[in-house]
């Protein structure tokens, strides 16, 4: 018996979808919610897994198909399970059970990094629960091979490369190679908004700078216990959350969008955390920010960062959004002018902490600074409301004590 495979139901605001690669050939047996193929759109990759094992027995959409929710993406015959059972039985598998139903020995995740990077499972040593392979094990497999690629002399680059850009021949004759790619959905779609932030805005940005000696002093105090307790480490972005928590609570125009001649002003704080990942940029959202304690923050912003780097985002991590904070810092930004993320009116970037020399009470000392930036759309936010905001966050980040760490 054969049963379709169908692209799931696309959200709302999504009309289509692109197939990007297929993980298994016509022909290739696959276990019950194993993953068949990647679907990109325009925010995540979605992952189409296997309704049942069985026999891939024809694909209808090719890589680069652009598909829309329902549509068939392929067969798979169901009743040739016993029979591809008993062939790797066989073979060089030695257990039929590891292809049984549900009984799968790898996760889904841990399945496409394996076979997106073509690497051999019985090398890498599993951390998991009997042994079996997570997906730290294959990224930590996979940190220790680029460890080992960059540690390879500069003359033998070349031959260590797996994917030139151009082919070995092109390269001995020519010394400027080229590749034309196609945008990815994601990229693009950033291009296009952030193109759209800058001819339907009227950016602007204002900048400060925050001593962060009692942050880092409180979070060196308190980061064992809170740890200990929490089980997630303290980090700065949650100090940063709560402060611009209270600067919104105190100018709500800045928690605002405009809608064609309206203001729509948001009587809760939904904050984007902007992540980079291989894919392009992306700003999963921390729903209902204000409800959430110390902990809480710190918990959903690792498990934001763990899904993006795993590409497993949903479109509920990232729909929605009042504010977005941005953190170029974790890659050694000095100052920079963040672009809104429309249709919010406001972003705040935050930057490396260097320490400088400034005054306090007429002497010369050294103190941890950070550069805070506040781009904004004049349109709805002035100038005075703007810096304001960026001075209630300075203010609460020098003087932290009341935002409380819940231990």
């Amino acid at each position: 018996m054969s049963i379709e495979i169908l692209v799931p139901l696309l959200p709302e605001s999504v009309s289509d979808a692109t197939l990007i690669t297929w993980h298994k050939q016509v022909g290739d047996f696959v276990v019950k919610n194993e993953n068949l193929v990647d679907l990109e759109t325009d925010k995540v990759v979605l992952e189409v897994p296997s309704p049942e094992s069985g026999v891939l027995t024809q694909i209808l959409k090719e890589d680069g198909a652009i598909v829309t929710g329902g549509e068939l993406l392929a067969l798979l015959d169901v009743d040739a399970v016993q029979k591809t059972a008993s062939i790797y039985q066989s073979s060089e598998h030695p257990k039929v059970t590891d292809f049984n139903g549900d009984d799968i020995p790898l996760s889904p995740s841990v399945r496409r990094l394996i076979h997106e990077n073509t690497l051999d499972p019985s090398i890498i040593k599993g951390s998991g629960k009997s042994g079996r392979l997570t997906k730290a094990d294959i990224l930590d497999h996979l940190k220790l091979q680029t460890s080992i690629t960059e540690s390879v002399p500069k003359d033998d680059v070349v031959s260590q490369v797996s994917r030139p850009l151009v082919p070995a021949s092109s390269i001995a004759s020519n010394l400027r190679p080229e590749q034309r790619v196609p945008m990815t959905r994601l990229r693009a779609k950033v291009a296009e908004r952030l193109l759209q932030a800058q001819q339907n805005a009227a950016m602007l940005t204002t900048f400060n700078e925050v001593n962060m000696q009692n942050v880092i002093d409180l979070r060196n105090q308190y980061k064992t216990r809170f740890e200990q307790k929490h089980e997630v480490k303290l980090g700065f972005m949650s100090f940063f959350v709560k402060a611009s928590i209270e600067a919104l609570k105190r100018f709500p125009a800045i928690n605002a969008s405009i809608d064609d001649n309206d203001i729509i002003y948001h009587g809760y704080y939904d904050l984007g955390i902007a992540v980079s990942t291989p894919r392009g940029l992306i700003v999963p959202v921390l729903h209902d920010a204000d409800q959430l304690d110390f902990a809480g923050i710190e918990k959903s912003i690792a498990d934001f960062g763990a899904k993006a780097k795993a590409g497993s985002l949903t479109y509920d991590d990232l729909k929605g959004g009042t504010f977005t904070i941005t953190n170029g810092g974790v890659f050694g930004s000095m100052l920079s002018t963040p672009i809104l993320n429309p249709p919010q009116c406001a972003i705040l970037g935050m930057h490396a902490i260097k320490e400088r020399a400034v005054v306090e009470n007429g002497q010369i000392v050294i103190r941890p600074i950070m550069y805070l930036a506040l781009s904004y759309d004049h349109r709805l936010v002035d100038g005075r409301e703007a810096v304001q905001f960026l001075v209630t966050i300075k203010e609460c980040l020098e003087a932290p004590a009341h935002l409380l760490l819940n231990i």
